[in-house]
């Protein structure tokens, strides 16, 4: 066996309700205030004022940062770390970004680092504050990945990326993603196969059996409840099987990293504030069949446990993905969400700027190849 490293959160936390034990968790490693990291749209939700009071009734102090957006620039992030100053722990509650920037403050603040130094591969140095996240999407798995993206500049996106990021503790309660709106919990959903799907055919050094293993069961729990949630927010089932098919899906990609869909997404969401999952959604079937043009097996191994039933072929595979999109009601294509033609060679330039992510795909991608792929998403 080919020798790899799996790393992923201590420990994971999972259960209808279980954000009422945050409290008890929180005050037995928390040695100062207590800050939450998260966005305005949580705040209307009433999940954070919950949260807050779970907190104070164990004692623990709380501060709380909201200002976290959709691809959040480095001045967001900073905001948090400076705000983390003097707390003994953080804690993420939100959607990815929310979660990346609960990551960043914890690191940052912990160790009086600059987030430019921290950029790259392994670039973070520790000690970092004790960490804890409440995803409330299904979608990034950012609760078990070593990773957190920032916008610098008008549009590019850069990463960390680091064990030292990973959260101490994951708190998955279904309860939270019930009242996600449709087109967030069907973006995010497909965003998180899409994480599977990269992570199983990854020519990473470091593609591993554990990945592939965790992969193919995200696949089987979000094919089979990703339509119901949509259509059924309160079904707690089909919630709780999104949840942890989306955590399975993060734990898969942190340790045998994602590919050329990634790679042209990012562009997209960073030119035009297109959400990250919607973004995937809109190139995975066109990246996927450029890749299965010479490796076609790795697709066609997955279709029957993202599709149960269907052939195992990657055609299948890639014509289920299509028909899971528009059941859940998403865009199809970029002109959807307002790019043309014009804008295409724009994006091709900064996707092969994505070289981390470029350097996994089974087929290279050149130039030619990633504006071909645009066109046929066009």
């Amino acid at each position: 066996m080919t020798p790899f490293v799996f790393n992923t959160t201590p420990s994971i936390r999972m259960g209808a309700g279980e954000i009422e034990n945050l409290g008890n968790i929180s005050s037995a490693i928390c040695t100062g205030c207590a800050l939450i990291v998260t966005d305005a749209g949580m705040v209307r939700t009433g999940i954070v004022a919950r949260a807050e009071a779970i907190l104070q009734r164990a004692g623990v102090v709380v501060k709380t940062y909201a200002d976290v957006v959709a691809d959040p620039p480095e001045a967001v992030v900073m905001g948090a770390v400076n705000m983390a100053e003097g707390c003994g722990l953080v804690i993420g509650i939100g959607g990815g970004s929310s979660l990346d920037v609960a990551k960043l403050a914890a690191l940052l603040a912990g160790n009086l680092g600059t987030l430019a130094g921290a950029y790259g591969v392994n670039k973070a140095t520790g000690p970092r504050l004790p960490l804890i996240v409440i995803p409330t999407t299904a979608g990034t798995g950012s609760e078990v990945t070593p990773i957190a993206i920032v916008t610098t500049g008008a549009s590019e996106k850069m990463g960390v990326v680091s064990p030292l990021i990973i959260p101490d503790i994951a708190l998955l309660d279904p309860e939270l993603t019930y009242d996600l709106p449709a087109h967030v919990t069907a973006a995010t959903g497909i965003d998180a196969m899409v994480h599977a799907i990269e992570a199983y055919a990854s020519v990473s050094p470091n593609n591993n059996p554990v990945s592939r293993a965790l992969a193919i069961e995200a696949l089987r729990l979000i094919g089979g409840a990703l339509e119901r949630a949509v259509t059924a927010p309160r079904d707690c089932a089909a919630r709780a099987d999104m949840l942890l098919g989306s955590l399975l899906a993060g734990q898969a990609f942190a340790n045998s990293p994602v590919a050329a869909v990634h790679a042209l997404a990012y562009p997209i969401g960073g030119h035009f504030k297109v959400p990250h999952g919607l973004s995937n959604a809109l190139v995975l079937p066109h990246v996927l069949r450029f890749n299965t043009q010479t490796h076609p097996d790795d697709y066609a191994a997955l279709a029957p446990h993202a599709f149960a039933g269907g052939p195992a072929t990657a055609e299948a595979l890639i014509d289920g993905l299509v028909a899971l999109s528009k059941a859940c009601g998403l865009p199809q294509t970029l002109r959807d969400v307002g790019i043309g033609a014009a804008d295409l060679p724009r994006l091709t330039a900064d996707a092969m700027n994505q070289t981390r992510l470029l350097v996994n795909n089974p087929r290279p991608v050149c130039y030619a190849d990633a504006l071909a792929i645009y066109e046929a998403a066009l």
